[in-house]
């Protein structure tokens, strides 16, 4: 038996009606997906950290997350895992005919235009499906997490011509969305139109990142490390004084929070 076939096997146990594990057989396929989510974040994290001990780990639990699922749906007669594999296994040849078949692509930028070719294919099939207009923003999930998604839908839009040609535009757009921010400071701070402006200077500037080269949902991952690093050292710093954050002014909070980054960048030096 090989240890895929065992994991499908571990699962039916666990999903087993009589003498299966009591959490395991009440979960649904939404009682599960935050838990799924979960585990994306921490395969993330683990690869951030170059830590390949616990990539392996967090990928086995991502893996069971889709075994899972498998198992459930099977119960439902709906699908099974190899249903699964043999689509992903299918899609995937088909997507690269360079490889499984004989068309000639010569460069990753090359590969790159033809998968997209090839997902738009895909996307106006589907449309059609269900009887209406494809859109180039079709299939982009609504779930994905806000950055990731902003940044998709950019690019998507970006392929039929709607983007900036360079850079200087992007900046240009966020000051606008700034001063809008500020206009509805000066006007009271309407909460609903404080989240509208405040969400467009968001993709504003997630569309600055995109211009740059720069993932935003990888560089927040980065500040907020950062500013976690940075915050803990400024806690110890205050401890070290005998203080308490709560009971010091800003100015001093400031001090310690300057320590904290001189000392952060000193070891990088």
């Amino acid at each position: 038996m090989n240890e895929m076939q065992r994991l499908l096997e571990v699962m039916v146990s666990l999903r087993d009606p009589d003498h299966g594990c009591p959490w395991d057989k009440q979960q649904s396929f939404a009682t599960i997906l935050p838990y799924t989510l979960e585990e994306v974040y921490e395969v993330a994290e683990a690869i951030d950290q170059k830590d390949m001990t616990a990539l392996r780990e967090e990928l086995g639990d991502l893996l069971f997350q889709i075994v899972f699922y498998a198992q459930m749906a099977k119960e439902a007669g709906e699908f099974d895992f190899d249903d699964i594999a043999a689509e992903i296994s299918e899609k995937l040849v088909q997507r690269h005919p360079h490889v499984f078949a004989d068309a000639d692509i010569g460069s990753a930028e090359a590969q790159t235009h033809a998968w997209e070719k090839h997902k738009e294919r895909e996307r106006h099939s589907k449309a059609a499906a269900q009887q209406r207009a494809a859109s180039v923003l079709d299939n982009v999930p609504v779930a994905l997490p806000g950055l990731m998604r902003a940044m998709k839908l950019q690019r998507r839009a970006a392929r039929v011509g709607f983007d900036w040609p360079d850079i200087e535009p992007v900046l240009d757009k966020i000051e606008e969305e700034l001063a809008e921010v500020r206009e509805v400071l000066v006007e009271g701070g309407d909460q609903e139109r404080m989240q509208h402006e405040v969400g467009d200077l968001i993709f504003a500037c997630v569309n600055l990142g995109r211009h740059a080269g720069i993932d935003p949902e990888v560089a927040m991952r980065g500040v907020n490390a950062r500013f976690e690093s940075r915050f803990r050292r400024v806690e110890s710093l205050a401890a070290e004084q005998n203080q308490t954050l709560s009971e010091m002014p800003l100015e001093e909070m400031d001090k310690l929070w300057d320590q904290a980054k001189a000392e952060e960048a000193a070891t990088r030096e």
